[in-house]
């Protein structure tokens, strides 16, 4: 998710942990490697096939992080990307005293974002991270009342499975809105002109001797919610029942549904929100009683009621003015030569598939061989010319497409960073940039040594298919369901379905003369001979 890079210390304590992780990973008992480096190893350089495959609709209940706002990206087209969510109470069943009267409601969702510096006089300026499009960019933003209910189960199979909900059903809570937009503040930048404030928050609070205090609080999205809307459905339902428990609570009162379109001319832009990490909070004042000596004196004392997004969830996404180049490499992949570009998009997107190995008998040779496999790299270059202008994911992941889980490569990499998205640097797939002043990408390089290993070694290993995703947190294992599975694809992992950004890469069938050629996938592997 994160934009930002190691700092040197970080750089340092990554360097450590990689050489280390090499040493274990590359120097396998009885391989008797020679050396740190490539010098004394001989490369062979295998062909791969690679061909795109379209996902379509998926899963998108209950994620991490969600995207919202709208993002314009010239190689593939337009993600409009809205949310959905339940709302929970944190303590059901509130006592409400007497003549309860709101002051204000607000919803907060924190933005990802870093610290840069801070004033002599305790002001600080933050840099937001997660944030695509223009840093000018505006999107009209309403927040409704959801009459869709999101059911835990599923009541196919007997209610014994959760509930699946997918990127394509943003029409069904669309038609089920109810009333008008609860963001409607006077103030533009809270619907029609909404946009992603760097800003820190100040509050300013002064007590009954008049010394003020100042709260400061990171840049977050800060929307001022309809009163009377809040004093109706949540104050004054408390004595019928309806907050009495979070069960009854979330039929009541179904959630959130938070829509984005095009604020007039002007250029869009698209978040990745924590929005688990928010809520709403409604702040009230009511009569408190005291009787001291027979006399009842009533003051107003202020309450709060904290409602939280941590109900079910779902990322809805649509796809529009698709990239015509995007759409024919996609609908129409090659699955026996290959294709020449390879299209990796998150949310509702594109995968790649691969086969290694894909040339009669050419396994069998290197198994006869009897090679001991030092390093297997697969480098997938990126198109700049088509990549020019559009944000780039920092990182993809290669996984087992057969089986649905991480290859053994995944799994032995123990390397850690303080970013933990940069964790399994060894296993690789994070954007290599070019060092001049764009810092545009140039590759991403996996290391599948030990995939390549095994199978080698093993007569009897399967030469799985392999896929390939962006993925927003390599941390994640998980697998979503596609809505409609096709020949090679059922699911996908969970963090491609995060990542709204896309990357263009050169695949494998480039016609030799091309440009382009030496920019292929390859399969490269370093190995020594057996004396």
């Amino acid at each position: 998710m994160h934009k930002k890079f190691f700092l040197k210390n970080t750089l340092v304590l990554a360097c450590v942990v990689l050489l280390s992780s090499c040493d274990k990973e590359y120097n396998a008992i009885g391989d008797e490697l020679i050396g740190k480096n490539h010098f004394d190893f001989k490369k062979y350089t295998s062909n791969v096939i690679a061909y795109n495959q379209k996902t379509g609709p998926v899963q998108s209940n209950g994620l991490e992080v969600n995207a919202l706002g709208i993002l314009d990206d010239a190689a593939f087209g337009t993600t409009t990307a809205n949310f959905a969510t339940q709302l929970v109470l944190q303590s059901a069943n509130p006592v409400i005293g007497a003549n309860p009267e709101i002051e204000s409601v607000v919803l907060t969702v924190p933005y990802f974002s870093t610290l840069k510096s801070t004033d002599k006089d305790g002001n600080n300026v933050y840099e937001l991270d997660s944030i695509y499009g223009p840093s000018d960019a505006k999107i009209k933003l309403s927040v409704y009342e959801s009459g869709y209910f999101m059911r835990d189960s599923d009541p196919i199979g007997g209610f014994q499975q959760a509930q699946k909900y997918f990127t394509d059903q943003n029409s069904d809570f669309n038609n089920l809105k109810v009333g008008n937009r609860l963001n409607d503040a006077a103030d533009g930048t809270q619907n029609d002109a909404f946009f992603f404030d760097k800003a820190e928050y100040v509050e300013s609070i002064t007590d009954a001797d008049g010394k003020v205090t100042k709260t400061r609080t990171a840049p977050a999205m800060r929307l001022n919610l309809n009163k009377t809307f809040f004093k109706t459905k949540i104050i004054d339902a408390v004595a019928s029942g309806k907050l009495a428990s979070n069960d009854v609570f979330k039929n009541y009162f179904r959630g959130l549904y938070f829509k984005v379109e095009k604020s007039g001319s002007s250029a869009s832009n698209l978040a990745v929100l924590n929005f688990a990490g928010g809520g709403i909070t409604i702040k009230y004042k009511e009569d408190l009683s005291t009787t001291t000596a027979g006399v009842t004196t009533v003051s107003r004392v202020e309450k709060s009621i904290l409602l939280k997004m941590s109900g079910n969830t779902v990322s809805l996404l649509n796809e529009s003015n698709v990239n015509t180049a995007y759409s024919n490499a996609t609908n129409s992949p090659n699955v026996t030569l290959g294709d020449e570009k390879l299209y990796l998009k998150g949310g509702e997107g594109s995968m790649v598939i691969l086969d290694l190995f894909s040339t009669a008998g050419e396994l069998e040779t290197i198994r006869s061989n009897g090679w001991l496999i030092n390093e297997a790299n697969l480098v997938f270059h990126v198109d700049a010319s088509a990549m020019s202008g559009s944000n780039e994911p920092n990182r993809i992941y290669l996984y087992d497409l057969n089986n649905n889980r991480p290859i053994v490569d995944y799994f032995n990499d123990q390397s850690t960073g303080l970013d933990v998205k940069k964790n399994k640097l060894v296993f690789g797939g994070v954007l290599n940039k070019s060092t001049s002043a764009n810092g545009r990408g140039l590759d991403y390089k996996i290391r599948i040594t030990n995939q390549i290993r095994n199978l080698i070694k093993n007569a009897d290993s399967t030469n799985v298919k392999l896929g390939v995703v962006v993925t927003e947190d390599i941390n994640n294992r998980f697998f979503y369901k596609l809505k409609t599975p096709t020949a090679f694809v059922s699911q996908v992992p969970k963090a491609s379905v995060m990542n709204p950004l896309g990357t263009v890469l050169f695949g494998t069938n480039i016609p030799f003369g091309s440009a382009n050629y030496d920019k292929r996938l390859k399969l490269e592997i370093f190995y020594t001979k057996p004396n």
